[in-house]
Formats: C-alpha cells, structure tokens, sequence
C-alpha cells in the first residue's frame, strides 16, 4: 500500500469514527433515506449526505429568523439594528462552539424615519439628507402624482406619488403651501412593473425646511387604506460602524494546508424592510448548517460568514476578501453564498445556480451533485452569470463562489413580488419547505467539498 492510500485510508477510518461519535453510523439515519420534499425521485445518498439530512431541519432556523425578522426587524447597515443582529448570531454561534470574530468597518451616513399611527402601525422608510433632521405629526393630505398642490395642503402631510426626476419640485409646491412634512411614495419601475416599489431616499437638488420621506409602495396603499393620521422622527444616522460577523470551526482531520470551506450570507435588510427572505433566511441557513456541521469530521476547516452592509454595495464581504493575504485566498476551496432561499412565492419554484461568469466552479459543481443524490433531477438551473451579491467578492479575487436562490423560471432576475419591501416577512414570505430543501442542498453539497482535501 502506497503512503498515500494509507493516508486515504486512515482519513476514512477517523470520519467513520466521527460519525459514531456523533451517532451517525451509515444506514443509522432511516429518515435520511426517505423522498425528499419536492424531490422527483428517491435519494441515493451517501455517508456524509445521511449525516447532513438526518441532522438539518428548517423548522429550528425559524426559530433564528423570527428573531431577525419579528424581533429586530430592519437591519440598516451601520445602524443599533444591524448590531443588534450581529450580537445575536455571534452569540448563538459561540454557543456552538465556534471561534468568533466581529470585523468592523466603516459605512455612510444613514437618514431615516420611524413613522407610527394609532393601532399597531410602525414604519421604516428613508428619508431625503437635503430635507429637515426634525419630528412632525399630522394629517395626510393625498395629491397624488402631480408636483402642485393647493392651499389644502397647509398644515398637512402631503403624499405625493413620486414622479422621477420631479421630487424638488414636489417638495417646494407643498413647502410654499405651508405643509408640515412632504411623503413620497415610491411607483413600480418599468423594467420590473410586477416587483412593488420599495422605500427609497429622495434626492433633492436644494435643502428643504421640512422633513422628505422616500416610502415604499406599501406605505402609500396603507395611507390610502386609512392609516390618516401619522406622527414620526427623522434621525441622522452618522460615524456608522458595520460588522461582519466570522465563525470558524478548525478541521478535525489533518489540514497542513490550513484548507477552509465558506458558507455565507448577509443578515442586513434595506430601510423599511424585516428582510425575512433577502436575507433572513441565508443567515439562518447558515446557523443552522453551523449546528449541523459542528461535530462532523472534515478535512478542511469550516467557515460561517455574515456580511454586514450587503445592501449598500456588497461593503462587508469586499471588506473581508480585500484584507485576505494571497495566502488566505489560496486556503479558501470555495463560498457557498446564500441569498434568498426560502420564499414562498409560487413562480419562484427554481433553485438557481449562479456564477459571476455562468462557469462551473467548485462550489456550483457540488451544489449540481448534491441536488442529483437527493433526487432533485431537472429542478436546479445553472450555473448561470449573475453577480449583484456577496460572491462578487470572491470572484473577484479568483476564489470559487456561487450565490444560491429560489427565483422565476425563465431567468434569475424574476424575484418575488414583495422584494425588498415591508411585505418581505415571514407571514407572508417564508416556505418551510423551500427552506429546507436550501438547508439540505448546501449542507450535502459543502460538507462534501469539506471532507475533500
């Protein structure tokens, strides 16, 4: 036997035994042979795969995201909602056992406002920095998508529509009618006419002496709806710090070359928005794989990611890959990215596998095997190129990276209606199936890049 069968062997011989430890025998796991939801055929699955499924359940990453979403709610990058978030998954991924580090690192100035009215109403939106930094309370006065009002608007809360291109001129008609405050709300874009508008910040070309709010489309419905009477602070968010929040859990079998496998989401939301699915439900994935993988053997070290300030340009995982040496980078086998992976919206039923070149990569490639032995034959499509989130980073310093999501059919841009908006909450936008599919798929497929050398 040469010296390096003897080591193959021996490496298998310690993972037999890690699984034993963990109570994982092969053929122990009964439940882990069953059809898998959704799947078009039966599993064929192996050592490794029973452990992963036999152990990962999406009914316990819920408990994570109510926190996240119910709880916390909106995570603006920078912000005490976003810190909040980041105690949180640091703490729960201590208490696994895993070495955690917060990196900070700097982010823009944030201007928002929390918006009340009677009953149990509590909004987030932007709000413009050329507007005032101040509180106000009052009526609501609806004009509509015009940029003239009259002397009704005195005293008010004038919602406009917004007009693009035309929000000074919105802001300065109600102004010089003596409104109180100046709401916008957000229309549908015409490239996606069927994704509601989100909350927006209003850029004005001169100061303002009143508050100017951007609101989602939602916000306006729900004005429109009833809600009159609205009270509200604007708040000027500055010297903002984000953090990313880095767990690693060391190899349990030899790894001379420091080898690490990533798995990765980001736990921001955008102003206005719980950010259940976008991206709640990557991060719980990642809690929940954290618990499941903690205790298994691996060749190579395993890494849980959470990036700060996603939704401002990718600004925490830049921020990570940028301070790699070439010798980090080398370490890294691949990111398993995981953005949007449990909606419950019915066209999005394709789990996509995106690349930043549409290339195969180590991570795609794993994801595509996984999918085959728990029988999802024909449900995944990809790899396909797409950028526009955390994996970008990675790409852009040669290391393998796929971001993984549930969206439309015919292309990955095809989300879910409520992307990005207040809607985006568990009630309304979480799959417990969707999501457990996403926990098997990732589980199966980085956990058998991680048993590799």
């Amino acid at each position: 036997m040469s010296k390096v069968e003897r080591r193959d062997v021996l490496a298998g011989a310690a993972a037999f035994a890690g699984f034993a430890a963990v109570g994982l025998l092969p053929g122990t796991a009964a439940a882990a042979t069953r059809q898998r939801p959704g799947a078009v055929r039966p599993p064929s699955l192996g050592t490794g795969d029973k452990a992963v499924v036999a152990r990962v359940d999406a009914r316990r990453a819920l408990r994570h995201l109510k926190v996240l979403s119910d709880q916390i709610g909106w995570r603006i990058a920078g912000t005490e909602s976003e810190h909040r978030a980041a105690r949180y998954i640091a703490g729960e991924l201590r208490d696994l056992g895993y070495k955690v580090e917060l990196q900070p690192f700097p982010v823009a100035d944030k201007y928002l406002a929390e918006i009340r009215a009677k009953g149990d109403v509590h909004w987030q939106c932007s709000a413009s920095p050329q507007g005032a930094v101040a509180s106000a309370k009052g009526t609501v006065l609806d004009a509509g998508a015009v940029t003239e009002v009259g002397a009704e608007a005195n005293g008010r809360l004038v919602l406009f529509d917004r007009v693009a291109g035309q929000e000074t001129a919105q802001m300065k008609a109600a102004v010089a009618q003596g409104a109180r405050a100046v709401l916008i709300a957000n229309v549908r874009s015409t490239t996606y006419p069927e994704r509601k508008a989100a909350s927006f910040t209003p850029s004005l070309s001169e100061a303002a002496p009143v508050p100017v709010l951007g609101l989602a489309e939602y916000h306006g419905a729900q004005i429109r709806g009833g809600v009159r009477e609205l009270s509200f602070k604007v708040t000027h968010h500055s010297g903002l710090t984000s953090y990313n929040v880095l767990a690693e859990r060391r190899a349990t079998l030899p790894n001379p070359q420091g080898k690490a496998v990533v798995i990765s989401a980001h736990y921001d939301s955008v102003p206005g928005s719980p950010g259940a699915n976008d991206d709640g439900s990557g991060t719980v994935l990642c809690l929940e794989l954290a618990r499941v993988l903690k205790r298994l053997p691996t060749q190579q070290a395993i890494r849980i990611c959470l990036w700060g300030s996603e939704e401002y340009g990718l600004i925490g995982a830049r921020h990570y890959v940028r301070g790699l040496s070439e010798a980090g980078v080398a370490q890294i086998s691949g990111c398993f990215q995981n953005d949007m992976v449990a909606t419950s919206h019915p066209p999005a039923g394709t789990y996509w596998l995106l690349s930043v070149d549409g290339a195969v990569n180590t991570t795609t490639a794993a994801v595509t095997a996984a999918a085959e032995r728990l029988g999802y034959t024909g449900q995944t499509k990809g790899p396909t190129a797409r950028g526009s989130s955390d994996h970008e980073a990675f790409y852009e310093r040669g290391i393998a990276a796929g971001n993984f999501s549930w969206r439309g059919g015919e292309a990955p841009s095809q989300l879910e209606p409520i992307y990005h908006t207040p809607e985006d909450t568990i009630r309304k936008n979480i799959s417990l199936q969707r999501l457990q599919v996403s926990l098997e798929l990732i589980g199966c497929a980085a956990y058998d890049v991680a048993r590799r050398k």
